[in-house]
């Protein structure tokens, strides 16, 4: 499995090419819509992996608190999956107003989110690359810089591990976080 490690102060950043359901981290990413149904993709085998009960959480989750806007997240339980918690981060659909900032606000909530919860690790998909269509080097060109600004205030996160699916998206990530990161 490809791998790459950034260091960005207090924060390292790991490229990662796999299954994100399978990594060891305390919560792992779902790229999610608003009313975090979880039935393709990556939410599809968050559920299959974890357990029909991080559907269940996510139904709850919408009906006390309504859909999740475009750029926030909802947390629940992660199941059987190795990892402590599911952060439901719902990024925007390519080509949507605001949609780079959206999708910016999307990735820090994440990693906010883990320090909120006391968390040292996290892994995360790039968010709105499938079904939402962004391009891959858009979105690690966004993301890229929350992480860069967000190492400066990370308080107990001190590792993301930045998941992706396929040859083609860990190349196109990996050459942006050189550009971007360093290394």
């Amino acid at each position: 499995m490809p791998s790459r490690v950034f260091n960005l102060g207090r924060l390292t950043v790991e490229l990662v090419e796999g299954d994100i359901t399978e990594l060891e981290a305390d919560a792992i990413v779902n790229a999610a819509n608003s009313y975090l149904k979880h039935g393709g993709g990556v939410a599809a085998a968050i559920v299959r992996k974890g357990g029909y009960v991080i559907q269940e959480e996510s139904d709850r989750w919408v009906r006390e608190h309504g859909p999740v806007p475009v750029g926030d997240v909802a947390v629940t339980t992660a199941g059987r999956l190795k990892a402590r918690y599911v952060i439901h981060a719902v990024g925007p659909r390519y080509g949507e107003e605001g949609g780079d900032e959206k999708l910016a606000s999307a990735i820090r909530r994440s990693l906010e989110k883990a320090d909120e919860l006391g968390l040292s690790s996290i892994a995360m998909p790039a968010i709105s690359t499938g079904a939402f269509g962004y391009p891959y080097e858009r979105c690690a060109r966004v993301m890229a810089g929350v992480l860069r600004d967000y190492a400066l205030r990370a308080r107990s996160l001190k590792r993301v591990i930045v998941c992706l699916y396929g040859r083609q998206a860990y190349e196109a990530f990996e050459r942006v976080f050189a550009e971007e990161l360093g290394g």
